[in-house]
């Protein structure tokens, strides 16, 4: 074989092991039910329920911050957060959770919030909040 082919095919091999570790770290998107049935990380989008109570507490535990999320198929669940509650979070129009289920809760480990901007109207600002440590 010529060191040409070898080289060639070595360079095949690096492209398709990035390809599949890239592919098996990315997480999808899903609902609340199909949080439930996987154990992996999951991107659920969905809005906020403004009926349901807001617990946020900083003099108690600055990063625990829960609250309720009806996700695209209608679905209610109650989202912990491990991290403080971001600023204007009531105004988010959308919200997408990366997370994954923990019993009955969801436990979010980032937070991406889509709120109307303040200086135009046609345009979405949006805001991304991590937890300060992993779940």
């Amino acid at each position: 074989m010529k060191k040409s082919s070898i080289i060639g095919m070595i360079i095949i091999a690096i492209a398709i092991g990035a390809i599949v570790s890239t592919y098996a770290d990315s997480s999808t998107y899903g609902s609340f039910s199909e949080a439930i049935k996987t154990k992996k990380e999951l991107h659920v989008v969905g809005k906020l329920d403004l009926a349901k109570e807001m617990f946020y507490n900083p003099q108690q535990d600055a990063n625990y911050f829960s609250f309720y999320v009806n996700d695209n198929n209608g679905e209610n669940c109650k989202v912990v957060f491990t991290g403080a509650k971001p600023q204007d979070f009531e105004r988010s129009e959308q919200i997408v959770l990366t997370g994954q289920m923990l019993g009955n809760e969801f436990h979010a480990s980032k937070i991406l919030m889509k709120c109307p901007s303040k200086y135009t109207e046609d345009k979405i600002e949006v805001t991304e909040v991590s937890a300060q440590g992993k779940i």
